[in-house]
């Protein structure tokens, strides 16, 4: 079973992901996909915070179905979706019982679930009903084996492939402090650990196992940066964000805790003052069969 993460986190990180998120390759996505009322899976959903984002673009009748293995962030998913269409002015409905209808003024969404256990995709995904995948803050969790079934499987189906928020390695909290070195190196290490996809997660180096999986298969490959930009403002995120970078170099700088924990307590105390800023790297990456 791959890991899961927490819905409180997947809230927080909503607005960064998207403000961090190219809007170029999502308008370059939607132009692609030619269908009159297209059906896209989204692979990891979490909170469907990908999809809130990425269905403004498209600008048509639509369907989503969000595939995840956690059944409390699959009934977060649908809250939000609703409660975000009632703070646009939007009905939602149920019809049926069996998806959501979201009433967007360009066309109606319809969105439905399913759980699944991603580690075995593509096994169990309905690829045979959509004209494209996505995802977002996955294929860095991924091994590279996993990431070229996907690719192969996606590619005997001509079908488009969005990934957004794929670590790139490049993170940097400010002001610097002297142990920064220190947990940076055990923060990736952490990200190359086994997460559950079968083999060593992909961690900075997904965006160029994306693009040569799928070049591989003859696919048109677009990349474009996607930073979080964290503000000395923003302390909640900022703190969140050094904390859990502690947590995971922990794991593997025992021998340097101290200094690690140190770091921590250093970093929270300026979050909390709204004194301390970050930036996280990524890159989104966009993977187009050809026409």
């Amino acid at each position: 079973m791959a890991e899961g993460f927490d819905g409180d986190w997947l809230a927080l990180r909503e607005p960064f992901d998207a403000a961090a998120r190219d809007e170029g390759l999502a308008r370059i996505l939607a132009a692609h996909i030619r269908a009159s009322r297209p059906h896209l899976l989204d692979l990891g959903a979490g909170t469907g915070s990908l999809t809130r984002w990425l269905a403004h673009f498209i600008r048509k009748p639509q369907g989503w179905t969000l595939a995840d293995a956690d059944p409390e962030l699959m009934a977060r998913a649908f809250d939000t979706m609703q409660e975000a269409a009632w703070e646009m002015g939007w009905a939602a409905t149920w019809p049926g019982r069996k998806a959501l209808l979201v009433h967007a003024p360009a066309g109606a969404w319809r969105i439905e679930g399913v759980l699944c256990d991603l580690a075995e995709a593509p096994h169990g995904l309905p690829l045979d009903k959509v004209q494209a995948v996505t995802c977002s803050a996955l294929c860095d969790l991924v091994s590279e084996a996993w990431l070229e079934r996907l690719a192969a499987a996606l590619a005997a189906r001509r079908l488009p492939f969005y990934a957004a928020l794929n670590v790139s390695g490049r993170e940097r909290f400010a002001p610097p402090h002297v142990a920064d070195a220190l947990v940076a190196r055990g923060f990736a290490r952490d990200q190359r650990r086994a997460k559950g996809f079968g083999g060593p997660a992909l961690g900075p180096a997904a965006p160029a196992a994306i693009a040569r999986a799928f070049a591989r298969h003859g696919y048109a490959v677009h990349r474009a940066a996607s930073p979080w930009r964290i503000h000395r403002r923003e302390g909640e995120m900022a703190g969140t964000l050094a904390a859990g970078h502690a947590e995971a170099a922990l794991a593997h700088e025992r021998r340097d805790w101290a200094r690690v924990e140190a770091w921590r307590a250093a970093r929270l105390e300026q979050a909390a003052r709204g004194r301390l800023a970050a930036t996280v790297g990524h890159e989104d990456v966009l993977c187009l069969p050809a026409t």
